[in-house]
């Protein structure tokens, strides 16, 4: 059995340098740490957990909480990817996930009792939900811990830059000659749909644009059926917009649908973007113009957070904003 010894011997480090390596401490390089890695690959190493759960003082678990409103849990298109990214960086440092449902089978214990019960090393949290109590009760508390899409000053968290996103959709749109732009937005309760409407509200007010009252839409959880809901009460007025700035790519879909419903044409009769840039985007008709999220860098800082946590064995407070892209397809039209 391939050994810690065996790395050294073949790679020319030190014990001490491969298991601080191994466990992604501050002071390796990075170019020695990708040695080790490749070596640990090449030479099927496999470190035996109860002996290194001893010797580091670390279970090598981290938990995973995720909370949304649709229900539709880990298939949700944000979630998935995110944390497959975040699974990925992690995994090269050995360590596994738990993921913990919202409902526990003991309803008294918090996610944080449940987490101390277990001995997780750091916590991950994918959450929007600006009220949820159990998220700020983590957040709050001196266990590792990073947040994905909220802001805070108790806890570390990453999160893309929505405000920029918006303008950068609202500025597309006016570049091709709409003025009257409105936008579906997500619930005031999600840390993105505050944000999002933030900077429509802004962007809209350095083009000196009128933001009529009627053209801001709840399109609650960013679902498909709130897009839907949204578009047919702005086909409803009596001068509709001509370019619509949807939340998400959810609501944008469902709005798509609910002007076909009503026999219009995007891009012809109305122009539409989205936000997230989630796989079906590029395959619709007409293809979606959206905002896209970095998923993958997302989860990446998000990675690199917590394990610096843990390794340091201090609690960090770091925000993080992940730039976000313009991608142009074909659901917008110039006037």
């Amino acid at each position: 059995m391939v050994t810690i010894y065996d790395i050294a011997k073949k790679t020319g480090f030190s014990v001490t340098t491969v298991s601080k390596a191994l466990n992604n401490y501050a002071d390796v390089s990075e170019k020695t740490k990708k040695l080790i890695l490749e070596a640990v690959e090449e030479m099927n190493y496999f470190p035996n957990s109860s002996a290194r759960t001893l010797t580091t003082k670390k279970s090598w678990t981290i938990g995973v909480i995720f909370i949304e409103s649709l229900g539709i849990g880990i298939k949700h298109p944000f979630f998935n990817e995110v944390i497959e990214s975040f699974k990925q960086s992690v995994e090269m440092y050995e360590y596994d996930l738990l993921i913990v449902s919202r409902n526990l089978y003991n309803s008294k214990k918090s996610y944080l009792d449940h987490f101390r019960y277990r001995g997780v090393d750091g916590v991950v949290v994918v959450c929007s939900n600006v009220d949820d109590e159990q998220v700020k009760e983590l957040m709050n508390d001196p266990i590792p811990s990073v947040v994905i899409d909220l802001s805070s000053e108790t806890s570390s968290v990453v999160f893309s830059d929505n405000r920029l996103g918006s303008k950068m959709a609202v500025d597309y749109l006016y570049s091709l000659g709409h003025t009257k732009i409105a936008h579906i937005a997500g619930h005031e309760k999600t840390f993105a749909g505050q944000q999002r409407l933030q900077g429509y509200l802004e962007s809209m007010k350095t083009l000196s644009l009128d933001v009529v009252e009627d053209y801001v839409v709840d399109g609650d959880y960013f679902s498909h059926e709130g897009g839907y809901l949204a578009m047919k009460q702005l086909l409803a007025l009596e001068s509709p917009p001509t370019a619509i700035y949807a939340a998400s790519d959810s609501l944008a879909i469902g709005a798509i649908e609910a002007i076909r419903d009503h026999g219009f044409d995007v891009p012809k009769d109305f122009s539409m973007i989205g936000y997230d840039d989630i796989a079906l985007a590029r395959y619709m008709n007409p293809k979606l113009t959206t905002i896209r999220q970095n998923t993958h860098e997302i989860g990446q800082k998000a990675a690199e957070l917590l394990l610096k946590q843990i390794n340091t064995k201090e609690k960090l407070i770091e925000q993080v904003k992940i730039p976000v892209e313009l991608i142009v397809r074909e659901s917008c039209r110039k006037l």
